[in-house]
């Protein structure tokens, strides 16, 4: 029978993290296409994509932190998680308005004030998720690998499964 690999936990979060920025990054140059050249069916496409990633992706990220991560570092410290968990209600409430603008310039094409506004709302999105990624690859993650052991690992883990 041959042994199943085991993941790192924390590894696997760190790659999603960096995912997330590549999306990120498309959602900034997308979004400041639109508000300064105007709605292309291009810019427009890549602000879909990463609202998608969001929508889909970083749920079921947020949701293995939350259900599998948490729980166990939370045998040790409090705090830090407490926070991450205030940031990930905090970041579900910025990208459903990002959801109602982005609708908003799709329906609205050419609205120069919509592409401003999604502009805006984008950035203040990126700002907030990018100092949340911060906070948990450099403050969280060293936390989590200081004070978890490794079968402490092993159940976050399986509980991420």
């Amino acid at each position: 029978m041959a042994l199943k690999k085991r993941i790192d936990p924390i590894a696997q979060l760190m790659q999603e993290h960096d995912e997330a920025l590549l999306k990120l990054s498309s959602l900034r140059k997308a979004s400041q296409s639109i508000a300064d050249k105007g709605f292309t069916q291009e810019a427009f496409g890549d602000v879909l994509s990463a609202l998608e990633f969001i929508e889909e992706e970083v749920s079921v990220h947020n949701k293995s932190e939350e259900e599998a991560l948490f729980p166990v570092l939370e045998r040790y410290v409090e705090g830090p998680t407490k926070l991450m968990r205030q940031e990930h209600k905090e970041m579900k409430k910025e990208f459903q308005k990002l959801r109602r603008v982005v609708t908003k310039v799709g329906k609205n094409q050419g609205d120069r004030e919509a592409d401003r506004e999604l502009r805006n709302t984008s950035r203040v999105i990126i700002q907030r998720f990018v100092n949340h990624i911060h906070k948990e690859n450099h403050i969280l993650f060293p936390l989590v690998q200081k004070f978890l052991t490794k079968d402490a690992l092993r159940e976050v883990a399986r509980r991420m499964l």
